[in-house]
């Protein structure tokens, strides 16, 4: 069911997978129960690029053919779930760890990948479909959900997905996000930060082509009960959108590598990653070209982020940079339990080192509710964030820096060296350690990391991990 002899491993690297993807996403956010927890702890309106990576990789650890890769991965998903629930804005109960709202979005996922094929006017067989369906009914098995959450059936699984669309989906407000703001206002990715006139310019016409196809892609019953607009020659717009993009499946296959896109992406220009000086010459000239976009379009001028360079930044910058993680303008625990979530994920944190980091986070959530919250509304303006920036190197925040800096130092020695320092800060390793022989000492570290998220400092290291898109 699972690695390089499944059905899923052919669709892997298929370009066309990343249109199935936010396909999936639209469907998935209309669900109620899902839609709820998006909205109240996912980071995809601020950090979509992010959750991409995160996406992408964990689908290729559950995929993958390592039997132990897999059930970490799952274990991972199932702490992560579990601390998702509470109630939406019309005070209904949700819940991640719910069997109906997981079977859903496997069952997203399933139907996207199908639709894919079909708008491309490559539909899959009988018998491609049924082992394409075996096997994420096996990755839904694989989480722990037990059989009968998804029909046993291919032919009673389109009954079920009908009756969701028509009967369960709702114009949620995680959907009208993603169609009506995240499209137009998408952030630009890690690899392309300091060009916001080229990207201003590219996203001006991919994001309502990209809209228009997720629409036009939408079972119809769902649309009409969504209201979702009906544009004239959006279905030969979408069909031929997929038949494009699915040529790219005669390029070279090493330039279509899933996981070497989705890595560029993420890369930052300032990474130690060989492939950095490339992107860095690229960019060089893609700036050149944003000069001349200003000079002969009427695109308005985009602001231009503060030089990484710059030691400090304002109060209300490093609210929405970083502590803000949802992006809904308030500090809040999910914005801490998507710190903690990032950290653990990029850790490969075990259960115990999760738990503590998250409980860290917990009590640092706890001190600053006390000091910042002036008006007892249960979160955190940024007008109250920036009255109060002193108090939030509080001993809780210490002790997030103490547990990041044992997982860190895996020998246990009381100190990180280079190749521990570098498993923590993945997309780069920029610090200069000529001061302390290549090694950081546990108050070095602590220092550091009060630094960053007390917002006094910049730090190569954190910026990317924490405050990228």
């Amino acid at each position: 069911m699972f690695g390089p002899g499944s059905q899923f491993n052919a669709f892997f690297n298929d370009p066309r997978w990343a249109l199935a993807m936010v396909r999936a996403t639209v469907l998935e956010a209309a669900h109620p129960q899902i839609g709820a927890a998006l909205i109240e702890n996912s980071t995809f309106v601020a950090h979509p690029w992010r959750r991409l990576r995160n996406t992408f990789l964990s689908m290729q650890r559950m995929f993958g053919a390592d039997d132990h890769t897999r059930q970490r991965e799952a274990a991972r998903l199932n702490r992560m779930h579990a601390r998702l629930s509470g109630t939406d804005a019309k005070m209904r109960p949700y819940d991640a760890m719910d069997p109906g709202a997981r079977a859903w979005v496997v069952a997203t996922l399933f139907e996207s990948a199908v639709t894919m094929c079909r708008l491309s006017g490559q539909p899959l067989d009988q018998v491609t479909m049924e082992k394409l369906y075996a096997e994420f009914q096996a990755f839904l098995a694989a989480m722990g959900d037990q059989a009968g959450h998804l029909p046993p059936s291919l032919h009673e699984f389109w009954q079920y997905f009908d009756h969701v669309v028509e009967e369960e989906l709702e114009n949620t407000e995680a959907l009208r996000i993603i169609l009506y703001k995240l499209f137009d206002h998408l952030p630009a990715p890690p690899v392309l930060e300091g060009l916001p006139t080229v990207w201003a310019a590219g996203r001006a016409l991919a994001g309502p082509v990209i809209g228009t196809i997720t629409v036009a892609s939408l079972p119809e019953a769902f649309r009409r009960r969504a209201g979702l607009p009906e544009i004239p020659g959006a279905q030969t717009l979408t069909q031929s959108a997929y038949l494009t993009v699915g040529l790219a499946r005669f390029l070279p296959e090493s330039w279509i590598q899933a996981e070497g896109l989705a890595g560029l992406l993420a890369l930052s220009p300032d990474s130690d990653d060989p492939r950095a000086k490339t992107i860095t010459a690229v960019r060089d000239g893609m700036k050149r070209a944003g000069a001349l976009l200003r000079l002969i379009t009427p695109l308005p001028e985009q602001p231009a982020p503060a030089p990484a360079t710059a030691p400090q930044r304002s109060a209300a910058e490093f609210f929405r940079e970083v502590l803000d993680q949802t992006g809904d303008g308030y500090l809040e625990w999910p914005d801490l339990a998507a710190m903690a979530r990032e950290l653990s994920g990029r850790l490969d944190l075990d259960e115990p080192q999760e738990t503590r980091l998250y409980n860290a986070y917990a009590d640092w959530w706890r001190e600053l509710q006390s000091a910042l919250d002036l008006d007892g509304d249960g979160r955190i303006s940024e007008e109250e964030y920036a009255a109060g920036v002193p108090s939030l190197a509080g001993p809780a925040l210490i002790r997030v820096a103490e547990v990041l800096f044992e997982a860190t130092d895996t020998d246990g020695n009381g100190s990180i060296d280079a190749d521990e320092y570098r498993t923590l800060f993945r997309t780069g390793f920029q610090r200069d350690t000529a001061s302390t022989d290549g090694t950081h000492s546990h108050s070095a570290f602590v220092k550091d990391f009060l630094s960053f998220m007390s917002g006094r400092q910049r730090s190569t290291p954190y910026e990317p991990l924490l405050s990228e898109a």
